[in-house]
């Protein structure tokens, strides 16, 4: 990303990126829109069997966004870890459902971009448009969608490397990044 500022990625940049990021590539505070995840679950969409969910506390209130957050603590604030079982690894399709809120403005063209890699190589790319959010809204998306099929040497990389495989998921309104998250995961029973 060299010397580029934050304000100049747009979904191209990050669609060309050929491994991990090293760092966020937007501050928190570029959450101008006031969006929000308030519920979010992983199922295994022929079982309908739950792997992951996190549910925000309903009477928690959105913490302030601060621009010099310690690098170790913005990484806690910043990157999930996942826990998922081995079957995971062969699964066909993943049903996600995620709600969000939205602040004072309208969020046109919302776009999530993520990128999942086994160390430095890409594995699959999801690019998903939730579109038009009116001011301070609740929002729900649901989606299902294809695994990648992985060769069986690449799955027992996996399982034996915990955390090496990550995410990085790229938030945008309007072409303009305002969030980005990380995210680790391990297979494991």
């Amino acid at each position: 990303m060299g010397g580029r500022s934050w304000q100049d990625i747009t979904p191209e940049t990050v669609l060309e990126l050929d491994g991990p990021t090293t760092r966020f590539l937007c501050p928190l505070s570029a959450n101008e829109y006031g969006i929000d995840f308030i519920d979010f679950e992983v199922k295994d969409a022929d079982s309908m069997r739950s792997l992951f969910r996190v549910q925000k506390d309903p009477d928690a209130q959105m913490p302030p966004m601060m621009e010099d957050l310690d690098p170790a603590l913005e990484n806690v604030v910043r990157t999930i870890k996942y826990s998922f079982p081995l079957e995971f690894l062969r699964y066909k399709t993943v049903r996600t459902s995620l709600v969000f809120s939205v602040g004072p403005q309208e969020v046109p063209n919302f776009r999530m971009i993520e990128r999942h890699y086994f160390r430095d190589t890409l594995i699959r790319s999801y690019d998903f448009t939730f579109g038009f959010c009116i001011p301070n809204s609740v929002n729900s998306w649901e989606a299902i969608y294809p695994v990648p099929e992985l060769s069986e040497d690449r799955m027992q990389q996996m399982i034996a490397n915990e955390y090496e495989t990550t995410s990085d998921s790229f938030y945008f309104v309007d072409n303009k990044l305002v969030m980005h998250n990380k995210a680790a995961y391990k297979y494991a029973d």
